[in-house]
């Protein structure tokens, strides 16, 4: 696409000087500060999901300058992120600060799942988060192999709003009401409609394509160059490569993560926009 679009020059200036394969002491210094990030995995098949990970300043914790981790607190059950790596390890993470630098951060790599007294046991020094619904059931260990900036030109500038005026967070509640309620009407037209379930997988020569395109990307670190044609037997896909050792180890996470006490309910439920 750059090659058609003709972009390649300023692609790979941008490659040359600003994609790092770690995070450089100004990275990390801003990472520590984040309160939140967006987060973009893939299951075998490269159907994709993103989502939203929040928690105090320093929740992701930079361990060294090739190795980051996150907490994953009680959610909806779904696990959906976490299915994903469980699958396909590559994973990746855009944080932005809204409110201070407008400025954003995008780091991808490879991600493990690990429990959080193992977690513990490896980095002694993690806090415990006096919040129940803020302590972590497991971590993901990223081992970075990309970091670059997101430009400020389209970031909105954002401002926070005191504590005092929006409320206590329900960190870890599982009150409908204070999780969200049914806020788009979801629910409520489910009588009216089949329950749903997910499209059959791709057929082979389309999970084919996809890996492809990822092969591609290795071995070019993201260039804009044309993939190139082999014959001969299909490549093993993606997700046939991927370690059985890591599978049973996030297997055997999953299996004994288990909510460690009840949460601890908030004040009440003072509105949406309180």
């Amino acid at each position: 696409m750059q090659q058609r679009l003709g972009t390649t020059r300023r692609a790979d200036r941008f490659y040359e000087e600003q994609v790092l394969d770690h995070l450089n002491a100004r990275m990390q210094e801003f990472v520590a500060r984040q309160e939140m990030f967006f987060l973009a995995t893939a299951d075998r098949y490269g159907e994709c999901d993103s989502t939203f990970r929040a928690g105090p300043p320093g929740f992701v914790r930079v361990l060294d300058d090739r190795l980051l981790a996150y907490p994953e607190y009680r959610g909806n059950g779904v696990m959906a992120s976490i299915g994903n790596i469980s699958e396909n390890p590559r994973l990746g993470i855009l944080m932005i600060d809204f409110t201070r630098d407008r400025i954003g951060l995008h780091i991808n790599g490879r991600a493990r799942v690990v429990l959080d007294e193992e977690m513990r046991a490896a980095h002694p020094d993690l806090p415990v988060d006096p919040v129940p619904g803020r302590r972590a059931q497991l971590w993901v260990a990223v081992e970075i192999e990309e970091a670059y900036i997101h430009c400020a030109k389209h970031i909105p500038h954002l401002q926070k709003i005191p504590a005092r005026e929006r409320g206590a967070r329900p960190w870890g509640t599982d009150d409908f009401k204070r999780k969200g309620g049914d806020f788009f009407g979801a629910a409520a037209e489910a009588a009216e409609r089949a329950p749903f379930r997910r499209a059959e997988r791709k057929d082979e020569n389309h999970v084919r394509d996809g890996v492809r395109g990822y092969e591609r990307s290795e071995a070019s670190h993201g260039r804009g160059d044309a993939p190139a044609r082999t014959s001969g037997p299909r490549r093993r896909s993606f997700g046939e490569q991927l370690n059985e050792e890591f599978l049973d180890r996030v297997e055997q996470v999953l299996a004994r993560a288990q909510p460690r006490r009840p949460v601890e309910e908030e004040p009440e439920f003072r509105g949406w926009f309180a």
